[in-house]
């Protein structure tokens, strides 16, 4: 198990997990809030969509295409 973190909540996940399905067990699977105050997850998966939108160690990225790493700083966004 690995240990990351998810809006400074710690979560252990397996290796290979991705980001996005991190979010879901950490909670809601949010990534995001829309311009119309609606909360926003991942949807297709494959980078497309960009609805995972995270900030990942600083950097924004796609949480569907980025696996979780060990001491991983997520955020998303309120």
């Amino acid at each position: 198990m690995i240990e990351l973190q998810i809006n400074g909540q710690a979560l252990r996940v397996s290796p290979g997990t991705s980001v996005a399905a991190a979010l879901y067990l950490a909670g809601d699977g949010s990534s995001r809030t829309s311009v119309n105050g609606q909360r926003r997850a991942p949807l297709c998966g494959m980078g497309i969509c960009q609805e995972c939108r995270v900030t990942i160690d600083g950097q924004r990225r796609l949480a569907c295409q980025t696996s979780c790493s060990a001491g991983m700083q997520v955020e998303t966004q309120p």
